[in-house]
């Protein structure tokens, strides 16, 4: 893979493909046939996880231990040609396996015998149609004689349908069925359409006629709903159906994927193609262009973001009313010209909007086509495509129409770089501007999608819809003492997956040698690791010894049975194994140690045995000496635990200087670093800009202001002020205490983000690493001038992370008891504000002997709160 994938998107394909070979094996076994769904919101990234899949499908994966399916055939179905093509390119830009002849488009004069393995094939619902070229002449559609199945009218040797039973009836092939989207093209799931003609995707999945099912579904899409219930109808085929593999939607959050923001504006009394919206909206775009041209800059970017801006009208627009806008943007954005400005109207031609020809571009073609800026949009685009460059919509729609803006909202949430830029929420924000929406359609919107952008794709945790939004910046009276203690404060991060120590010391290996940080990098850990199995052959040599007579002898069973009176004996025998047999240890030993290591040990041992010239005889001693060695645990548990420690001196060596590369670069490193089984140390940086609303709805859907707070560290600029809303009795006590302390200097609402800019703490939860992030920060002058800091956390007591959590506050608090003045958790009970000093060694005692945190917190070891 080009990508490096996330840590949710590893999960997912691990699950994917173990499913997949489960399936694999029951239809070539019991000719069983199975389907399951891959579900994963809006921007999560499935294509790439398709990548990764039909990679391992073809060639194999050690990462996932997963052998190669040689006889793999892969059919990608959807309901739009233009979105097949979309995810052909995606799958080539995500692969570095997958080539153009690996991929093939199936096109009209399509005329195979049978599918290939190893291939890709793009497949549309037009393509199998009753007109189509390809189904023409099948028995289903045309004349039922002996003389017509053989002679097609186009005089093609096999249709579609006959090259898809081919492939099935072939023993040595697999087919594996993708549909893309896979809640459309399905039917509607009401009574009077089951007794409808089946449509074209069921007649896919179910096979009809002559034509068999297909062995293997897999349902890729937002939501499955629909795709599940067609697979229910299909149990009576006797398809089988697998567990989905379904993504969580916080974890794609957190991921960095998906832009944290979506601001709504509600300008009052504007008229139809409002000049001063519009120039609002071009001010927006103008300025988060700027935004993105200094970031890239500052970064030495290779891949400058280009933001869009979407312009919504009516389905019926006053063409001339248009152009009048046009004029506007052009006027008033200097920076573009007319050839930045396309339109996606059903009308797939261009049209004349008053002095003005624009051109239609295709919606697929937007993200990738920078030079257009302007994007001017009918009703919902259709789903299945995304443009995470577009950053401002202004929607002269009508207010019913909130389904459309939803819908469009949905293609607009994916993150500009793949990633979240920490510290700074304006680049990681979407602008929309309603202004023909009441305040109760916003909130409708709004609910909407913190729901999931459309068709019901769930909730989506960790995004916030702002109303009347503003941008906090830093607090210019803070001084440098206090930003300067605030960036030293120790935070931590959450592993995102566990890698094999082997795989993340090469990761690392190489880009340290691609930023000219470490030459010849790969090769270096590499000799290092020779060093280390040279090493493990003498500490284990007698349990290598013993691991090395397996590999050379097969060992086995043979059954003799007397016909005359049926007793059956069982005798031991032992045969030398052949190449084949150390050929597929010599795999597996691949698969443990990583099969580039596996490859250069190989040819070390194998150059040391033979004075420096490999024969195949000793490059076959040498394949037994690494399968022997990988059937070692010992050996396997030696050479992690000393790949596991160069990369932590790795890490160490060279820290100063990842952290003087760009963002994008030092993104890299800590997902290398967060592969282990542990949470691991991250630097806090200072945020720039946070995005945060100004008014909230009530219950009766009226706009209400915010309240507003002194001394935070995040300011409105115009009158130094930090808009909150308070959560709970319990915050607001936190600060009407310690806002009212004479020595507090200054606040932190810390993030609940997953940030660098959000202080982090680890704790456990039934032996799973988890984050707690406390919520609030105080800086205060301590006794001799200095800057004191306080951790101040309102805590939930009725959750069943609880305790865990006061544990990890606790350990915390042990190792960094020099870094704070007071560390502090706060609970109500019995009516009153309780407080437990995390300080306090006789305190720590008692939380990790606790079982109820109620009762702690009425215990002795806890005190009033004021």
């Amino acid at each position: 893979m080009k990508f490096t994938l996330k840590d949710y998107q590893e999960e997912a394909v691990q699950n994917v493909l173990e499913n997949l070979k489960k399936a694999s094996l029951r239809w070539h076994e019991d000719k069983d046939i199975h389907a399951f769904s891959l579900a994963a919101t809006t921007g999560a990234g499935k294509t790439v996880m398709a990548a990764a899949v039909f990679e391992a499908l073809f060639y194999g994966e050690d990462n996932y231990d997963f052998e190669p399916d040689s006889g793999a055939v892969v059919v990608w179905f959807s309901d739009d040609p233009s979105l097949n093509e979309q995810t052909r390119f995606r799958l080539m830009e995500a692969s570095d396996r997958l080539d153009h002849s690996d991929l093939v488009v199936v096109q009209s004069n399509f005329c195979e015998e049978q599918l290939s393995p190893g291939k890709v094939y793009f497949l549309n619902t037009q393509k199998l149609g009753k007109k189509s070229l390809l189904v023409r002449g099948h028995e289903e559609y045309g004349s039922q004689t002996n003389m017509f199945k053989t002679v097609r009218p186009d005089l093609r040797a096999n249709t579609i349908w006959d090259t898809i039973t081919n492939t099935i009836e072939d023993p040595n092939l697999t087919l594996y069925l993708v549909l893309d989207e896979a809640h459309r093209g399905m039917g509607r799931n009401t009574a009077r359409d089951k007794k409808d003609k089946t449509t074209i995707v069921k007649k896919l999945i179910n096979g009809f006629g002559t034509v068999p099912a297909i062995p293997v579904v897999l349902g890729i899409s937002a939501t499955v709903d629909r795709f599940n219930v067609a697979m229910e109808d299909a149990q009576s085929e006797g398809r089988s159906l697998l567990p989905n593999v379904e993504v969580d939607s916080k974890k794609v959050q957190e991921s960095g994927l998906l832009k944290d923001n979506i601001m709504l504006e509600i300008p009052e009394n504007v008229g139809s193609f409002d000049s001063v919206l519009l120039s609002r909206a071009v001010d927006k775009i103008k300025e988060i262009s700027q935004l993105w041209e200094e970031y890239d800059r500052i970064q030495d970017s290779n891949k400058p973001v280009k933001p869009l801006l979407v312009f919504q009208v009516p389905n019926t627009p006053d063409e001339e009313d248009i152009g009048k806008s046009i004029d506007l943007i052009l006027q008033n954005w200097a920076d573009i010209d007319i050839g930045a400005i396309a339109h996606v109207f059903g009308e797939r031609a261009s049209i004349r909007f008053g002095n003005y020809e624009i051109p239609h571009i295709s919606p697929e073609r937007v993200q990738e086509s920078s030079h257009i800026r302007v994007l001017i949009a009918k009703d919902a685009i259709s789903t299945g495509w995304d443009c995470p460059r577009a950053e401002v919509m202004v929607s002269f729609r009508p207010a019913q129409d909130k389904t459309h803006i939803t819908q469009l909202m949905g293609r607009m949430v994916r993150t500009p770089l793949a990633r979240r830029i920490s510290g700074n929420e304006k680049l990681n924000s979407v602008s929309c501007l309603l202004p023909f929406f009441d305040t109760k359609t916003v909130n409708d919107v709004a609910k909407k999608l913190m729901e999931g952008a459309h068709d019901g794709e769930g909730r989506i945790e960790g995004r916030k819809i702002l109303i009347d939004s503003i941008e906090l910046i830093p607090n210019d009276s803070v001084s440098k003492n206090v930003w300067q203690k605030f960036l030293e404060l120790p935070s931590q991060t959450l592993p995102k997956r566990s890698t094999k120590p082997i795989k993340r010391l090469t990761a690392l290996a190489h880009e340290l040698s691609s930023d000219g940080l470490l030459e010849d990098a790969g090769k270096l850990a590499h000799s290092e690791l020779h060093k280390v199995l040279d090493a493990a052959q003498v500490r284990y040599s007698d349990k290598i010894e013993e691991s090395r007579s397996k590999v050379l002898n097969v060992e086995g069973l043979s059954l003799k049975l007397n016909m005359e009176t049926g007793e059956k004996t069982f005798n031991d025998f032992v045969e030398e194994a052949d190449f084949r047999v150390i050929d597929n240890a010599f795999r597996r030993a691949g698969r443990l140690f990583s099969s580039d290591l596996a490859k250069t040990y190989s040819e070390y041992l194998a150059e040391k045995n033979s004075n420096n010239e490999i024969d195949e005889d000793s490059l076959i001693d040498a394949y037994v000496e690494v399968a022997a060695l990988s059937l070692c645990e010992d050996v396997i548990e030696y050479v992690e635990h000393e790949a596991n420690k160069l990369s932590r001196e790795w890490f160490s060596k060279y820290r100063v200087d990842i952290r003087g590369l760009n963002d994008e670069r030092r993104d890299v490193y800590n997902e290398i670093l967060a592969w282990s089984r542990l949470p691991h140390d991250v630097d806090l940086i200072k945020p720039t800009s946070w995005m945060v609303a100004t008014t909230i709805l009530n219950e009766n859907d009226e706009k209400e202001p915010i309240p507003e707070f002194e001394k935070h560290l995040m300011v409105n600029p115009a009158n130094k002020l930090f808009p909150f809303k308070v959560g709970s009795s319990w915050e607001e006590k936190v600060l009407e205490v310690e806002l009212g302390r004479k020595d507090v200097l200054y606040w932190y609402r810390n993030p609940s983000h997953q940030g660098l800019d959000s202080l982090g703490i680890p704790y456990e939860i039934d032996s799973k690493p988890a984050m707690v992030r406390p919520d609030f920060i105080f800086f205060s002058k301590g006794k001799n001038g200095e800057i004191a800091v306080d951790i101040v956390d309102p805590h939930g007591i009725h959750f069943e992370d609880a305790l865990p959590k006061l544990d990890g506050l606790v350990a915390y608090a042990k190792q960094y008891k020099n870094t704070y003045r007071r560390i502090e958790s706060i609970a109500k009970v019995g009516g009153k504000f309780r407080v437990l000093d995390l300080m306090n060694d006789s305190v720590c005692e008692a939380i990790l002997k606790s079982e109820n945190p109620e009762e702690l917190f009425m215990s002795d070891v806890a005190f009033d709160y004021e």
